[in-house]
């Protein structure tokens, strides 16, 4: 399948600057499979769309304060990097960085030279990435020097960081939010928890190439970057009963689907015969028209970038010729796209 295929023309203002408030009050398309059917709603009205006995599977991981700034200390200049994942060790980390570098470049990042931190340049990646070592892991002070950072969409700026951050992320880890996730509040999970759902959690971390467009001629030739994942059992349990009882299994997110399907896979291969299978690892899951779904039934989902990995997921998901008319009329409703945008609900 060609690329150009996912290819659309969005008007900037369609895209969302702003988190709407509250978080529930954001659109929400229906989209229906089988009867190839689209209404709109409310995000808050998501308990009446769902029934008592489906489970809604979240992914739970935190945007890390990521981005750094700092310059270098042999040439000067400054520089900006966004730590992606760690490599060999926790001093080693896969960046994206702004500023001419070379393999050897001394960097510092943070003011005062006693809270300061200095890097490494190790490799430079034919992906564009860079490796840097630190002398310090991050975690001793990525919370004071780094910045959330924002998709490159999005120019406004952002008054409160837990805005960029679903209520219930706990694992910090990604370098981008699990962005359907950013409409829930603790009081529509309470209603969806009376009203006879179950809610489970996954671990995704995100990694950036969510952002970055499919630049293959064909869908087929492009990959996925890894991500690090972790499907705990109670979460693993609460499927298998799920399904057995009849009730349906609905992501909360591209993420989770690429969690749960990963999952599956892990099942499958282990001759498990569970939907799917607990574990944690790495996982290179590239879901696209024509890929098998083995353990969704539902998702919710935002409104992806053109060419995307994500707009392909859904389309796998749902057949493309009704994506392709759902996102026409996203469009022409005047819907908000993208990380702060609406919703949709594909059943």
């Amino acid at each position: 399948m060609r690329t150009d295929a996912f290819d659309y023309h969005l008007p900037p203002e369609r895209i969302a600057q702003h988190p709407i408030e509250p978080r529930d009050s954001a659109r929400l398309m229906l989209l229906q499979r089988r009867s190839e059917q689209i209404r709109h709603a409310v995000f808050r009205d998501l308990p009446s769309l769902l029934a008592p006995g489906d489970l809604l599977v979240a992914n739970d991981s935190r945007v890390m304060p990521a981005r750094i700034r700092g310059r270098k200390l042999d040439g000067g200049g400054r520089v900006e990097a966004l730590l992606l994942r760690p490599e060999a060790s926790p001093l080693e980390w896969r960046c994206l960085v702004r500023g001419r570098l070379r393999v050897g470049n001394r960097l510092r990042f943070g003011g005062e030279a006693d809270a300061a931190v200095e890097a490494r340049v190790l490799e430079l990646m034919p992906s564009g990435e860079r490796r840097l070592r630190f002398d310090r892991a991050p975690d001793g002070w990525l919370g004071a020097l780094g910045e959330v950072p924002l998709p490159p969409y999005i120019h406004a700026q952002l008054d409160d960081p837990e805005r960029y951050q679903t209520i219930y992320a706990r694992v910090a880890g990604s370098a981008a939010a699990p962005t359907a996730g950013l409409h829930f509040t603790p009081e529509l999970v309470e209603t969806l928890t009376r009203r006879g759902l179950g809610w489970a959690s996954v671990t995704l971390h995100i990694g950036l190439d969510t952002f970055r467009p499919v630049e293959s001629e064909t869908v087929e030739d492009h990959r996925i970057h890894r991500e690090w994942l972790e499907v705990p059992e109670p979460t693993a349990a609460a499927v298998a009963k799920t399904r057995a009882e009849g009730g349906r299994v609905i992501a909360v997110g591209t993420t989770s689907v690429r969690a749960l399907e990963t999952a599956a896979r892990w099942a499958l291969a282990a001759e498990d015969p569970a939907p799917v299978r607990a574990g944690a690892g790495w996982s290179e899951l590239f879901l696209r028209p024509g890929s098998r779904i083995h353990a969704v039934d539902g998702l919710i989902t935002n409104f992806h970038l053109p060419r995307s990995s994500l707009l392909m997921l859904v389309a796998a998901f749902a057949d493309k010729a009704l994506v392709d008319r759902a996102y026409r009329e996203a469009i022409a409703e005047h819907y908000r796209f993208y990380s702060f945008g609406d919703a949709m609900l594909i059943l």
